[in-house]
């Protein structure tokens, strides 16, 4: 089961600073243009939530989570065409894959991911291709159809996460809303109190 709140960063070096605060739940979307600072920035991310007790999941760089040991990955679309699908079961990743709509989901579908993310939900600055926003309200079929823990993203904060909670979301996964913030710790203490408020709720 996925935890309620789902951190996505950039580099590990936000780890020492979020994963003392209670932080469980942390995708490493690195965009290292170079493969040695893209695979040390896997295998810190890994070790450190390892040592923490937090779950690790390796967006998109299916050879380096294989490699370095991860137990859990994400797939977009475009990596669909070229994952190796069996060597991540042989290896016992589990993954999830993004959708945008439903052609995208049917074909998720079709691989048997544990799970399925949609989004964006809201507008979003943090993919320069975002598709466009599909609103909270298709979180709800989403959920009918997948049969599957359901992670939405896309311009999610916290006066937003209960929409898609409520919609039938298991997980929201943020950003900037955390790694922006002016106050990116106090933030994230926000984010856990909110998850944990409406764990006690569902």
């Amino acid at each position: 089961m996925l935890d309620r709140f789902y951190l996505i960063i950039d580099r590990a070096a936000w780890l020492p600073r979020l994963l003392p605060l209670g932080l469980k739940l942390v995708q490493i979307r690195t965009k290292a243009p170079d493969a040695e600072t893209r695979r040390r920035e896997i295998a810190d991310s890994l070790a450190l939530c390892k040592a923490a007790g937090a779950l690790c999941v390796v967006n998109d760089h299916w050879q380096e989570a294989i490699e370095f040991g991860a137990e859990w990955l994400h797939l977009g679309q475009e990596d669909l065409d070229s994952a190796d699908l069996k060597a991540i079961r042989a290896a016992g990743i589990r993954f999830g894959v993004s959708t945008a709509n439903r052609a995208e989901l049917d074909r998720a579908l079709a691989v048997d991911p544990h799970h399925v993310a949609l989004g964006p939900i809201w507008s979003t600055v943090s993919k320069d291709d975002a598709a466009p926003e599909s609103g909270p309200e298709l979180l709800a079929e989403w959920k009918r159809i997948a049969r599957r823990p359901l992670v939405a993203i896309g311009g999610i904060s916290l006066d937003r996460a209960p929409i898609c909670w409520t919609a039938g979301a298991d997980s929201v996964a943020v950003i900037s809303d955390v790694l922006s913030a002016a106050d990116p710790e106090a933030r994230l203490g926000l984010w856990l109190a909110a998850a944990r408020t409406w764990e006690t709720r569902a």
